[in-house]
């Protein structure tokens, strides 16, 4: 009996000892794991890691089995952090802390191929060859530089940085690397510009500044031939024009109006948007006078000449509804001598024919004219005193907003003139209502819909016009729905100063890394997409113009009836084939599209598409497996073609109650059309979904 309690003693010793050697082997297990786990981290991580376990070591000495519930609990604690790590590593990259870590001689791209760029873009560049590769561009690696921008002021860059591997593909849209070298010249300057203006606020410097975009410009003095008449300062926008009251002073048979386009430091010699150029009758009757029109560029010369009389086919295409060449007076004077028929009759004729030219043909030397050229939705249109002359559609690269002057030589005495209708910028300091018209914090994890808004750099007042109409929809102000304008810079710097400045004020513009050319906007898309993916996630995704009221009350109540994958939503064109004309604005080749016809797009003022969609564009291009191209609506179509391919369902949902005018227009289109532009109220605009485009455009029988 006396050797019982020390047998009982012994076999409690054996038990306590029994129980720490399976703990000591639990926890090694643990510090396996746990120090497994901790290899692919940071040096400074994993000390930190190893001190925690060796307090946990230190601690399990303890006799107590709580030594042991404290070591689970650490050990949880660990994990669960690692894991927060893991997700904090996942975090979108704000476009401020991009800047700041890519300084400015750290080369993005090398031999053809990213030297810095996420891992997964790294794997997809190693993916087979037959895809598009990336490249070095001209003038990129200055738009991704490091800067002097703030946390703040970056927000209106946060698509911008996501945008250059996209921009560096070997398949990029022909007039990328153009877009993308004027925008590095055009962003230093902007960047010089505000670091310019940030010195004068620290240094208390009230500058005094001129209205740098005014509503109008003009001249009285007399000038002669040779001479910019007119600079304008912020260039052109729909509705502008520009009016010229001169005389032809015989010194010359011809003189020629242009219209400079804006001139970057690097370039030689300026653009001309458009060359109209005036032949005088000469003084044997005989000579048919004519007007003839054109482009240049530095790139591409002189391009394809428009010649007024034309002596085409009738069934010519008009622009903005208008006649490319009004030619009835010459073409019937030149008629009536062809149909004479002896030497008397065509003396006769001629005789005749003089006194029809010189009493119609709005040029003849020593009269005083007035040409007025204004800028509508297509092209350029002439007036010469209160008739319509001739219309010239816009050229791609050649558009209204890069007009900087009025030059004029040859033969003529420039009395006056006054260019009007030009964007302003609204000035801020004067605008009563500006924190109601900043664009609200997004406080939803996701969107019911994004809007992505295509503008230009000096559609200023379409801007504020939206913001104020709306843009004021409760669904917008309370934050269910998003808007945001993409637009690309300029190549005026004023322009860019401005346009800088409404965005830190007004907090809804995305500026794109490119020039603001048109047969770029597809980019523009791509944009929206990543925007409404990554950054502000929402369920739908659409676009639309700076010209289109829409009515967010219909849209939104009209989506719960559509559904929510695999949705196109809008006015849908199933049956549509490619220009092959060589002088259409939307050409088409065979190498850009070999196929006879197009997959179904949307087309008219907007769209709408799921998020399923825009997910597949972000990632097709991200993946480069998907084609660019520049008519962005019908690329829309292409990739969502593609979306279908891979398996999925496509709901291709129109929209087509149009308004009554609207209605009234496509019935009354007839030979005998006159154009008239008619401003309504935003509330009469739409009774279907999407909106009319503003100006609207009426036609009525004549």
């Amino acid at each position: 009996m006396k050797f019982q309690p020390r047998r009982s003693a012994l076999a409690a010793s054996s038990k306590t000892h029994s129980r720490k050697n399976r703990n000591m082997r639990r926890f090694g297990h643990l510090s396996l794991v746990l120090c497994i786990c901790y290899i692919d981290e940071p040096d400074y991580l994993g000390c930190a890691r190893m001190k925690s376990l060796k307090i946990a070591l230190s601690m399990f000495k303890m006799k107590k089995w709580s030594g042991g519930v404290v070591i689970i609990a650490l050990a949880i604690i660990l994990v669960f952090s690692y894991s927060l790590m893991g997700t904090r590593t996942q975090k979108k990259q704000s476009s401020y802390d991009f800047f700041r870590n890519h300084p400015a001689g750290d080369s993005h791209l090398k031999d053809n191929h990213p030297a810095k760029s996420p891992q997964s873009e790294l794997k997809k560049a190693t993916k087979p060859s037959k895809k598009p590769h990336y490249i070095n561009v001209e003038g990129l690696s200055d738009l991704y530089a490091q800067n002097n921008i703030s946390k703040d002021e970056s927000n209106a860059l946060v698509v911008w940085f996501q945008m250059r591997l996209l921009l560096s593909r070997s398949d990029a849209l022909p007039e990328t690397n153009q877009g993308i070298r004027e925008a590095s010249i055009a962003w230093k300057d902007l960047l010089s510009k505000i670091k310019e203006n940030k010195a004068a606020q620290l240094s208390n410097i009230n500058k005094t500044e001129d209205k740098n975009c005014p509503y109008s410009v003009s001249t009285d003095l007399t000038k002669s031939s040779g001479e910019t008449i007119l600079d304008i300062p912020c260039g052109l926008a729909e509705d502008s024009s520009i009016s010229v009251l001169g005389i032809p002073d015989g010194h010359s048979r011809s003189f020629q109006i242009e219209l400079l386009g804006s001139q970057l430091p690097v370039e030689s010699n300026p653009p001309i948007i458009l060359l109209y150029n005036v032949s005088l009758p000469g003084d044997n009757m005989t000579e048919e006078p004519f007007v003839v029109q054109n482009t240049w560029t530095q790139e591409h010369g002189w391009g394809k000449e428009e010649r007024c009389p034309s002596h085409r086919s009738v069934n010519i295409p008009k622009v903005d509804g208008l006649v490319l060449c009004n030619e009835k007076v010459v073409r019937s004077t030149m008629e009536e001598n062809g149909n004479a028929s002896s030497v008397g009759d065509v003396s006769a004729n001629v005789s005749q024919g003089i006194a029809h030219e010189r009493a119609n043909f709005p040029f003849v030397e020593g009269n005083a004219f007035t040409a007025t050229l204004w800028v509508g939705l297509e092209g350029f249109h002439m007036t010469v005193n209160g008739r319509h002359g001739t219309s010239f559609v816009y050229r791609e690269k050649l558009e209204p907003w890069l007009v900087s002057g009025v030059k004029v030589t040859g033969g003529v005495d420039i009395l006056s003139a006054l260019a009007r209708g030009l964007p302003v910028p609204e000035d801020n300091d004067l605008v009563v209502d500006v924190e109601h018209l900043k664009a609200p914090p997004v406080t939803r994890k996701r969107l019911v819909m994004l809007i992505g808004i295509f503008s230009t750099g000096n559609n200023f007042e379409r801007r504020m016009a939206l913001r104020r109409s709306w843009m004021q929809y409760e669904a917008v102000r309370s934050g269910d729905v998003a808007v945001r304008f993409f637009i690309g810079l300029h190549k005026n710097s004023q322009v860019n100063l401005e346009l800088w400045k409404e965005a830190l004020v007004y907090g809804d513009i995305q500026l794109m890394p490119f020039v603001d050319y048109y047969s770029l906007i597809s980019l523009k898309t791509v944009a929206i997409c990543i925007m409404g993916t990554k950054i502000l996630p929402a369920k739908y995704i659409m676009k639309t113009d700076d010209d289109a009221f829409v009515r967010i009350d219909q849209v939104l109540t009209s989506l719960k009836e559509k559904p929510s994958n695999g949705l196109l939503y809008g006015r849908i064109s199933f049956d549509s084939s490619p220009h092959r004309d060589r002088d259409s604005k939307w050409y088409i080749s065979n190498e850009e599209w070999p196929h006879d016809a197009y997959p179904p797009w949307a087309h008219g003022p907007g769209y709408i598409i799921s998020r399923d969609i825009a997910k597949f564009i972000v990632r097709g291009h991200q993946e480069r497996d998907l084609k660019l191209f520049k008519l962005e609506d019908v690329a829309m179509g292409i990739w969502i073609e593609q979306f279908k391919n891979s398996g999925q369902e496509v709901h291709y949902m129109t929209d087509d109650r149009r308004s009554a005018s609207q209605r009234a227009a496509s019935k009354h289109q007839t030979s005998s059309q006159k154009l008239c532009s008619v401003k309504v109220k935003p509330k009469s605009l739409l009774e279907g979904v999407f909106a009319l485009q503003l100006p609207q455009i009426l036609w009525v029988s004549a």
